[in-house]
């Protein structure tokens, strides 16, 4: 899987985490299909991607046995370092602590995760 398929992959499992998660109706931003995602994210989108996927081959596939929560906490970790590679300053939002983030949120990169975790 190339940068910009595992970048689409990541995007399309975080829309449908934010839809099953979600408490309520999602904020557009958090829904923003593909086409209209700025460049940042979608680069960093695929850089996690490739993240997920590299510990997967590095692991042989054991990385599977990761907790939801471990899963979670390694896209949040990957996501919270390309966003500062990236911007020069990011909305505190990008890069909050595990503890720090709603629950629809961790259960979303836990999703993602496990959906790229399918294509290694």
């Amino acid at each position: 899987m190339n940068g910009t398929e595992g970048a689409r992959l990541f995007r399309e499992a975080w829309i449908a985490g934010v839809r099953r998660h979600f408490p309520g109706e999602p904020e557009p931003g958090f829904v923003t299909p593909w086409e209209d995602v700025p460049e940042w994210q979608r680069e960093v989108s695929g850089i996690v991607a490739e993240r997920i996927q590299g510990l997967m081959k590095l692991s042989e596939g054991n990385a599977a046995r990761l907790s939801r929560e471990q899963k979670g906490r390694f896209v949040a970790i990957c996501w919270a370092t390309e966003v500062s590679d990236q911007l020069d300053e990011p909305d505190p939002a990008e890069l909050a602590e595990w503890p720090d983030l709603p629950v629809w949120h961790r259960e979303t990169v836990a999703d993602v995760f496990e959906a790229l975790e399918k294509t290694a």
